[in-house]
């Protein structure tokens, strides 16, 4: 059974814009997995945890054949060929995978919440989202209005690359 679901990327380390690129692509690299549709990318303040470099971030939606949890193994596996590290808690990362959404699944365990339980505050998931697709919702509610209401607003702006 096909699933649609949203997935938010970051990256506040390394080549940040060559990482997500790269990390997308990883992704939707696999025969159950497939883009639909892809944000635009945005430079945030990051958001709690130690000080550190603004992130690059953005959203994805796809369509899967993976059960939740192999899509959770699926994203972490891509964040570990880009070596990404737990060691602190909101701590920057050469790249972060989030399950954001999967179709419509309420999930409340420790290894997969969804919807994940703070992008409905986050407006570096939910503007790119917005853009992304304008009629999207999450817990019931426009992501457009959510991002208009989130703290982070005010440190968000589109990402241009330098050439």
């Amino acid at each position: 059974m096909t699933t649609r679901a949203v997935l938010a990327l970051g990256s506040n380390l390394g080549e940040r814009d060559d990482t997500l690129a790269a990390g997308v692509e990883q992704l939707v690299d696999h025969p159950q997995v497939r883009l639909s549709k892809m944000s635009p990318m945005v430079q945030t303040k990051p958001v709690g945890g130690p000080e550190q470099p603004d992130y690059l971030n953005m959203v994805i939606e796809v369509e899967t054949d993976f059960e939740p949890y192999a899509l959770l193994a699926h994203c972490q596996g891509v964040e570990q060929a880009h070596h990404r590290r737990r060691a602190v808690r909101w701590g920057p990362r050469t790249l972060d995978v989030d399950i954001i959404t999967y179709g419509d699944l309420v999930c409340d365990d420790p290894q997969l919440t969804l919807p994940h339980p703070r992008a409905a505050q986050r407006a570096f998931v939910l503007q790119p989202w917005a853009w992304m697709d304008n009629s999207a919702q999450v817990a019931g509610r426009p992501v457009a209005s959510l991002a208009a209401e989130a703290d982070d607003l005010p440190g968000l702006k589109l990402y241009e690359r330098d050439v």
